[in-house]
């Protein structure tokens, strides 16, 4: 098919190749200018010449968004939230803006909630702040003009996909608005050196709404997760130009907004009953924080030919891997078996440490018999039945401890390296069979 060329000047068509109703119009400026204009020269110099300093840094009075932040906020730093609709985004930041309202003023720009319902908001949270300014307006310049106005310490703006310009003819919440928003917002908040967090959408992916590009022009990623009718809430980074992406911050979302939540090895095992088949305790790390979480595996007769395989909290293929890895050098047969297995709390946990951990729950739940409550596990298993060693074997090691476990199954090439002393029973092993005899799970 031929297409005129001449009837895209004046426009900059972009199509995503594999989504629907992805091609967007955007204006393109017929100026060209006939001088250029005289720009200043700019000369490329040895990089030991300059100093690599540590930015301050704003503390959110959450030691937990500190946490995932790397210490606190960066001055002239833009950060980019996001979650499901409801999972308590705007709660969130409502109580960072009152709690850092001894820093200066904070403008809230809102372009979906109107003064009234944040009012009730802050005072359903029991926020009285004086410092926090609220702009109902979508239109960048007049946003611009505010900030530029009243030069806030903070700038929150809430949601990136609502806000327009003038100067783009499409829609807002499109693709060309909401890179030249952010690209506006971004400018600003270097020029003047002002922290600003921009609240995004998500799509039914879970991933925010818009162009990839959007991710790479901010500083830091932040996202929101947890299941809906759970109360617990996990904030996790995926982009940190200032810190670790491996760090998380637990909180609980309470009639007063969010809690932070200082131990949440305590809490996800609180519950556990010591007469469970299936249930077992295991040792993972996010970052630099072990946590103990719950495993329950659930083994039942498979009423059709082809057995279920479920998976929740955990991957899918990482489940089916070990199950075959259980049938083939343990020989356990599960091959009429439905296999469900589920992470307590509702969050989500990915690392191999839980292998061993996986393995033993199934086993449990199987041959119904219980793993003794004061037992602790932690190793990756390979699929010819080996346990692999973990890093951070002390960290996992002092938080059993500390929570009052007695006996650890571990790696036994993690116990051979192991320099501290524990009052922990440590039982190394080798392979998925030495710990299923172990536990007496034959």
């Amino acid at each position: 098919m031929n297409v005129d060329t001449n009837l895209l000047n004046g426009w900059e068509n972009v199509l995503h190749v594999g989504s629907w109703n992805s091609f967007f119009e955007e204006k393109v400026s017929s100026d060209k200018g006939s001088k250029k204009e005289t720009k200043r020269k700019v000369c490329a110099e040895p990089l030991n010449n300059f100093k690599g300093e540590e930015k301050s840094r704003l503390k959110t009075g959450f030691d937990e968004l500190d946490r995932v932040l790397g210490g606190g906020l960066i001055k002239g730093s833009l950060v980019l939230l996001g979650g499901e609709p409801g999972i308590g985004k705007s709660t969130l930041i409502l109580q960072l803006c009152n709690k850092i309202k001894t820093e200066g003023k904070v403008l809230y720009v809102s372009g979906e909630e109107s003064a009234e319902q944040i009012k009730l908001r802050a005072d359903r949270l029991q926020i009285n702040n004086d410092d926090i300014l609220f702009l109902g307006e979508t239109d960048i310049d007049i946003i611009e003009e505010n900030i530029l106005d009243i030069n806030p310490k903070l700038v929150i703006i809430d949601s990136v996909q609502t806000m327009y310009s003038d100067d783009i003819s499409s829609a807002a919440g499109s693709v060309s608005q909401v890179r030249e928003i952010t690209a506006r917002i971004m400018k600003m908040c270097k020029q003047k050196q002002i922290t600003t967090i921009i609240i995004g959408h998500v799509t039914k992916d879970g991933n925010i709404a818009g162009p990839r590009v959007l991710e790479h022009m901010v500083d830091t990623v932040l996202y929101i997760e947890g299941e809906r009718y759970f109360s617990y809430r996990i904030l996790r980074s995926v982009k940190n130009r200032f810190g670790s992406t491996n760090e998380i911050g637990m909180f609980e979302m309470e009639g007063l907004g969010m809690k932070e939540i200082i131990d949440p090895s305590s809490v996800l095992i609180s519950e556990r009953k010591e007469d469970y088949t299936g249930s077992v305790i295991v040792a993972s790390m996010e970052g630099t924080r072990p946590i103990l979480v719950e495993l329950q595996a659930l083994c039942s007769q498979s009423v059709f030919g082809l057995p279920r395989r479920t998976a929740n909290g955990i991957d899918y293929n990482r489940l089916t891997l070990l199950i075959a890895v259980l049938e083939k050098k343990s020989a356990f047969t599960l091959g009429n078996q439905d296999v469900y297995l589920n992470v307590v709390g509702g969050i989500k946990v990915s690392e191999p440490a839980l292998d061993l951990g996986i393995v033993l729950s199934v086993a449990s739940s199987y041959k119904n018999k219980v793993i003794p409550k004061n037992v602790v596990v932690m190793g990756e298993v390979g699929l010819t039945g080996e346990v692999r060693s973990i890093n951070f074997i002390e960290k996992r090691l002092k938080e059993a401890e500390k929570l009052g476990f007695e006996k650890c199954i571990i790696p036994e090439n993690n116990k051979k390296l192991l320099k501290d002393k524990y009052k922990l029973d440590i039982i190394g092993v080798k392979d998925v069979n030495e710990a299923i005899d172990y536990l007496g799970l034959k």
